[in-house]
């Protein structure tokens, strides 16, 4: 569980940093939260 929190976080980090725009960052740190949030809610159950 904890590799899989790692890695959504690398790759939110990696996204946030490969995109050119403000709207590009924002859709990279809505992915990311959906991405945590999923693995919360797996986490939990």
């Amino acid at each position: 569980m904890r590799k899989l929190m790692i890695f959504a976080v690398l790759a939110a980090t990696l996204s946030v940093a490969a995109c050119n725009t403000i709207e590009g960052a924002g859709k990279d740190v809505t992915s990311a939260g959906k991405a945590v949030t999923d693995t919360a809610k797996d986490a939990k159950n």
